[in-house]
């Protein structure tokens, strides 16, 4: 689904924001197949890239059954005596296409592509390659969704039963382990012996499992919001949002104008919850529209939720709290439907087929009891949704022989650094975790750590790709709390001899001249 506008945002706003199969067995070395490459404009990207299709089995325990096109981008590099090391890059969500992103990902990593390939691969399920997408709602229907719990469950419902309907519609083959064994393809079919890994949010899962499988192939990896395989995102999900939103809560208290135009944020933000479900009047963020809408506590903590990912827009929630706890919600639904705030396009196909997978499996009964949250959201999608296997080394973590770097962000609401730090001892000696404490989602949209990122593959020696400098993030300011703009009072000019501020004069006013008194003047 590519959603279009503030309604569409907010549907996936409710997202964000894995049935019987036989023995999975251990990924085996794969086998190259043909890929050819010819040279493709991509919208977005600078200057030409090379594109290609390679052939994949659908069921990998049949090679000989249905196949499926892994779409694959080589944006080549510029450099005459390029490096022989390309490197993978691997998109969130999970339902993310990475070749989608080709345009951002060639601006952020600009030095990096000068002496190396950049790999894009259309995971098996997004972009182009077995497309796993639902229907884009109509504006008011994704509207509905985001605020209705139940009604985006019987949409992905039907979008499940229109999806196995697909030739490739067998949603059990949509796993990380199998679309890391597919990465491993593509390496082997362009004739490379080790490659570089990058990967973000979901795509630090698929990093980590493409090096648990296939080690002797990675020579460096760097992985930005760490999302573990043994993470349990929908549990984590919930846990992970309402400390973000506690650092909010507190960091307006102890900022003095912001604890002084909300002196009583926390316990504002408890009322308005409270005072839910409640029908409201407002705005359509997008179109101006006036709507009746009915607000639960679900919708109004997932409206909540995307402001998190960043935190110049985190900066605005105590405002838009109190306007809301006031009546006003305007303001919640306009920072919801932002494009800075939480991914804005998914696979949901894929999305599901791997949480439905790989982690609803997992989730404690703790989170059933209390029927609220993602953790009920992902509970009843997945009820009926077809489950693969995994493997089951896929929830542990090896000590790794390549480096790698671990970059979180210290108000990420969805991958706090708590995560990476676990599986950076996991990772043993070769590993070495990154924090920036007043970053969000997403690290290396930082502009200093565009340098880190470069310097960290194109270090000649694995010691120095340990040892590089990442200090520059450690001075990123948090932004102060949004207040609106007051009235300013107009101060009068210092040498001005008639400054309208002066008292008003307390004489009696001068008598008229004699025979004037009563007659207009002429």
């Amino acid at each position: 689904m590519s959603p279009g506008g503030a309604a569409g945002r907010l549907a996936l706003a409710a997202l964000a924001a894995f049935t019987g199969l036989g023995a999975w067995a251990a990924p085996a070395p794969a086998a190259a197949g043909p890929l050819a490459l010819h040279t493709c404009r991509i919208d977005g990207l600078s200057h030409d890239a090379q594109c290609g299709v390679l052939q994949r089995p659908l069921d990998p325990a049949h090679p000989e059954g249905r196949q499926i096109g892994l779409h694959v981008l080589v944006i080549p590099a510029v450099a005459r005596q390029k490096q022989p090391d390309p490197i993978f890059f691997f998109a969130g969500g999970p339902g993310q296409s990475a070749i989608g992103l080709a345009g951002s990902i060639e601006r952020f990593v600009s030095r990096l592509g000068a002496r190396r390939d950049l790999v894009l691969i259309d995971q098996r399920g997004t972009g182009h390659s077995a497309p796993l997408q639902c229907d884009t709602p109509a504006p008011d229907e994704a509207l509905a969704r985001a605020l209705d719990r139940s009604r985006l469950v019987a949409a992905t419902a039907a979008c499940r039963a229109r999806l196995q309907q697909l030739p490739w519609g067998d949603l059990r083959f949509y796993t990380t382990s199998i679309a890391m064994a597919d990465a491993d393809a593509v390496r082997a079919a362009l004739g490379v012996e080790q490659v570089d890994l990058m990967g973000i949010s979901y795509g630090t899962r698929a990093v980590l499992e493409y090096l648990r499988a296939y080690p002797r192939h990675v020579r460096r990896a760097l992985i930005d919001g760490v999302a573990p395989s043994d993470m349990v995102l929908p549990e984590s999900f919930d846990v992970d949002a309402q400390s973000a939103l506690d650092a909010v809560l507190g960091g307006c208290a102890a900022e003095k104008p912001c604890a002084a135009a909300h002196p009583a944020l926390a316990q504002t933000w408890r009322t308005l919850l409270g005072s839910l479900p409640r029908t409201i009047d407002v705005a359509d963020p997008a179109s101006g529209r006036p709507l009746h809408v009915t607000l639960t506590r679900d919708a109004v903590l997932g409206l909540v939720r995307p402001a998190l990912y960043t935190p110049a827009l985190g900066a605005m929630l105590p405002q838009a709290i109190e306007e809301a706890a006031a009546g006003r919600f305007g303001v919640l639904l306009a920072l919801a439907a932002s494009p800075g705030g939480a991914p804005s396009e998914l696979s949901e196909g894929q999305h599901f087929s791997v949480i439905c997978t790989e982690d609803v499996p997992r989730l404690s009964a703790a989170g059933a009891a209390s029927g609220e949250g993602l953790q009920q959201f992902y509970r009843d999608v997945c009820a009926n949704w077809p489950r693969g296997e995994v493997p089951a080394a896929f929830y542990t973590t090896p000590r790794s022989p390549a480096p790698v770097l671990l970059l979180s962000g210290g108000l990420d609401p969805v991958t706090p650094p708590r995560h990476a730090e676990r599986v950076a001892k996991a990772l043993g000696p070769n590993a070495r975790s990154v924090v920036v404490a007043n970053n969000g989602h997403n690290v290396t949209a930082i502009a200093c750590m565009r340098d880190v990122v470069f310097h960290w593959f194109d270090a000649g020696t694995d010691a120095d790709a340990l040892a590089v400098d990442t200090a520059c993030a450690a001075a990123l300011p948090r932004p102060r709390a949004f207040q609106p703009p007051q009235p300013a009072a107009a101060i009068p000019a210092t040498n001005d001899p008639d400054r309208f501020d002066d008292p008003p004069p307390t004489a009696a006013p001068p008598t008229p001249a004699p025979g004037r008194a009563g007659k207009e003047p002429r």
